[in-house]
């Protein structure tokens, strides 16, 4: 163990999310996981930490919390207000978080769900293999505030002041959308326009499923709702009974008879979980040959997302504390550099 993180205020969606439970479908668990799993991927590549790290995952506003000693941290996913002790810090990069520091985040800017990486991550004990919450199926819970969260040591302490240009998808905008086993139930009419319409997030959304309004008329298919159940995963988009789709996420159920008029490729799926309320989204069929080459694109990109990373640079009048660094003599310390970079 190495320091702990000290949560004084929780936002109501506030937990610790990796990348889920993979393997327990037939147990009738989903996998779960977080919610932009790119924001989770964009995090580690800042701080270098290895896969299955765990990120606490933020709902809508995220908290204050304190460190009891210097933790390297990254700000991914929905961009909220940030500050450390009242200085204001840039989200998509790393900081240093100093021991004693309070470190402030808000209400989101954009988006529905913002992440906080901590230096080793989060020390928790696996349940089913991972140590993620996974609250529709009652592992783990929420963070609460008063929670001391124990951190794991640091691989890489020091190695902070960096920012990662993030793919957008806080905007709502275009989904890629690939056939599912009902799709041939609902009309070419249909399904074209379905492609044609332009649907608004509703305010009803969770980790289990997000609702989408459509511009028209619902949708209808042949076999209306006489669907049996069977396997539903993350991406699917079942059709409810007035017509309106409904977007299966991350802690979806795993049995299910409405009719599926498509499903939302993974990798587009971070778009959809970003998609805040109110915010709008088209979707668009591909063939499966199409998908699959769009999602293996998608992979090799999350595997080269370190070239994505950059110095953050600072203005001289935004450092607080200028007097203190070595400016002059030809040569500036290491420390002093990184110091530089850490308040941005």
């Amino acid at each position: 163990m190495s320091g702990q993180l000290i949560v004084h205020r929780a936002g109501p969606g506030l937990t610790l999310q990796d990348e889920g439970r993979p393997g327990y479908l037939r147990q009738g668990l989903s996998r779960g996981g977080a919610a932009d799993s790119l924001a989770l991927s964009e995090g580690r590549a800042l701080l270098g930490q290895g896969a299955g790290t765990l990120a606490l995952e933020m709902a809508g506003m995220g908290g204050e919390f304190e460190a009891t000693e210097d933790l390297r941290i990254a700000l991914t996913g929905a961009p909220m207000r940030a500050s450390i002790d009242g200085a204001r810090v840039a989200w998509h990069a790393s900081h240093l978080l100093p021991a004693g520091a309070r470190l402030v985040l808000g209400a989101m800017e954009a988006g529905a769900y913002g992440y906080l990486h901590l230096g080793g991550g989060v020390t928790a004990a696996p349940r089913l293999g991972a140590g993620s919450a996974h609250l529709s199926a009652g592992i783990g819970g929420r963070i609460e505030p008063g929670q001391r969260l124990a951190l794991n040591p640091d691989p890489r302490p020091g190695a902070t002041g960096f920012k990662i240009a993030a793919e957008p998808r806080f905007e709502g905008g275009e989904v890629r959308v690939v056939p599912s086993l009902q799709t041939e139930f609902f009309t070419p009419e249909e399904r074209a326009r379905f492609e044609e319409s332009t649907f608004t997030r509703d305010a009803r959304g969770n980790r289990m499923g997000v609702r989408f309004l459509p511009e028209g008329p619902g949708f209808a298919s042949s076999a209306g709702l006489s669907v049996l159940s069977e396997v539903i995963v993350p991406g699917d988009i079942q059709i409810t009974g007035d017509g309106t789709p409904f977007v299966l996420m991350c802690e979806c159920q795993t049995t299910g008879g409405y009719p599926r008029i498509g499903a939302v490729l993974p990798a587009d799926l971070p778009k959809v979980a970003q998609c805040a309320p109110n915010g709008q989204l088209r979707f668009r069929f591909l063939t499966l040959e199409e998908g699959l080459a769009a999602e293996t694109r998608a992979r090799a990109e999350r595997k080269r997302l370190g070239a994505r990373i950059s110095r953050l640079i600072r203005r001289p009048e935004d450092i607080r504390d200028l007097l203190a660094y070595n400016l002059v003599g030809g040569v500036t310390a290491g420390d002093d550099l990184e110091r530089s970079a850490e308040w941005a």
